[in-house]
């Protein structure tokens, strides 16, 4: 397969748009993690408020991308997520301007914040819908790396929130969301081969196969993983290590930048090794890296070198189930991606929130790391037990030319 083959194949205007959309949409979205240690400073939160302030934005963006991907099948993805942008420059003017001075309040931001981690069911249908079965993982992988935006907002915003006050950071992202909103308007396009929208009820039917449960688990695992991670590493430099927020910043951008990069990698595997087989050995490196990270590194560089290799699985693994979502539930794609999106900020929410029990409980870290490198084995192991009943049906050569 040539590379010059994939470029031809569908509509690069709209492959970038939906990855620029979606980088800065998430980096607004895990915007509390980075700015947690000044916030927790100024407020007097404890561990367990802090954890729990930043799953907040990653609930409520898993339970918004529902909604979203039905404004995607009703609406097509451009006018859906031109929406969703309007709602979160509304969120950061509000951020900006209000009082943000007690926890409450923190947590009604990390509600509207969610309509950012929303875009996922959007960047993604808007990229899936031009591209054919054997340049899906490549396609997805590159439109999903705006998970990108995570490590930008970890690298700048504790520096801005140093020199300016954390919730003047807020304003300055009108900023680049003004400018990737005028990117979306004038180069994403709606593919003219969009699925006909269906009825809430039909909806519904698809949690009718099973097939869908086993996707939201996987992703569950790969991207509750990496979003959790992404929204508490500077938390954990800080309170493991001592770092001072910036550096703690900078080290997490360092793991997050890692896990982002290669979800186009994740793809682009995925298309020429097969989706199951790239999966299957992430889930294991995954497990591996977080388990050992919940032994507790005696220094911050074991601890960043681990969580680096950690999020570089993750974020292959990302990649590889948004080759196969799309060969399973091509007509459904739009629901799909809000409920296989929606399952991974689930995962995101409970390691963030956990993290931060497990801390103020045991004093600790080690117990939310173990449990979710658990989660990683047993993702691994439902991988195995229907991979021989994928690839009979409708993975099957003669059911599509990807490779799965």
């Amino acid at each position: 397969m040539k590379t010059t083959s994939f470029w031809r194949a569908g509509h690069t205007p709209t492959l970038f748009a939906a990855f620029f959309y979606f980088d800065l949409s998430f980096m607004v979205w895990v915007l509390l993690g980075p700015l947690a240690v000044q916030i927790s400073n100024d407020l007097g939160l404890t561990a367990a408020q802090k954890g729990l302030m930043v799953a907040t934005p990653l609930l409520a963006g898993a339970l918004l991308r529902i909604v979203m991907g039905v404004l995607v099948d009703h609406l097509k993805p451009k006018k859906a997520g031109f929406i969703g942008q309007v709602m979160v420059i509304a969120t950061l003017a509000w951020a900006w301007l209000g009082q943000l001075r007690h926890y409450e309040n923190m947590l009604i931001l990390g509600i509207l914040l969610g309509f950012a981690g929303a875009a996922f069911a959007v960047a993604l249908p808007l990229a899936s819908r031009w591209y054919p079965p054997e340049h899906q993982g490549t396609a997805l992988g590159i439109a999903g790396a705006g998970n990108s935006g995570t490590a930008f907002a970890a690298l700048f915003a504790p520096s801005l929130a140093l020199m300016f006050g954390w919730q003047q950071v807020f304003g300055l992202c009108l900023i680049p969301l003004g400018v990737a909103l005028l990117v979306y308007v004038v180069f994403a396009k709606d593919a003219p081969s969009a699925p006909p929208p269906k009825s809430l009820v039909e909806y519904l039917h698809v949690l009718k196969d099973k097939d869908a449960w086993w996707f939201m688990f996987f992703y569950s695992v790969t991207f509750g993983g990496f979003s959790g991670l992404a929204s508490s590493l500077a938390i954990y430099f800080n309170g493991q290590y001592g770092l001072s927020p910036v550096n703690a910043g900078y080290f997490t951008a360092a793991c997050v930048f890692a896990g982002s990069l290669v979800r186009p990698l994740g793809g682009i595997l995925a298309d020429r090794m097969g989706g199951i087989r790239t999966l299957s050995l992430m889930y294991l490196l995954a497990g591996l890296f977080l388990f050992i990270a919940s032994l507790g590194m005696q220094s911050y560089v074991g601890a960043l070198a681990v969580f680096v290799l950690a999020m570089l699985a993750l974020g292959t693994g990302n990649g590889a189930v948004f080759q196969l979502v799309p060969q399973r539930f091509r007509k459904e794609i739009g629901v799909m991606t809000g409920l296989v999106g929606m399952a991974g900020g689930v995962g995101g929410f409970y390691l963030a929130s956990s993290l931060g029990y497990s801390k103020q409980v045991t004093g600790s870290y080690q117990l939310g790391l173990t449990i979710f490198a658990a989660l990683a084995v047993a993702a691994l192991v439902g991988l195995l037990s229907v991979r021989a009943r994928w690839r009979t049906t409708w993975g099957s050569a003669a059911m599509t030319t990807a490779r799965i």
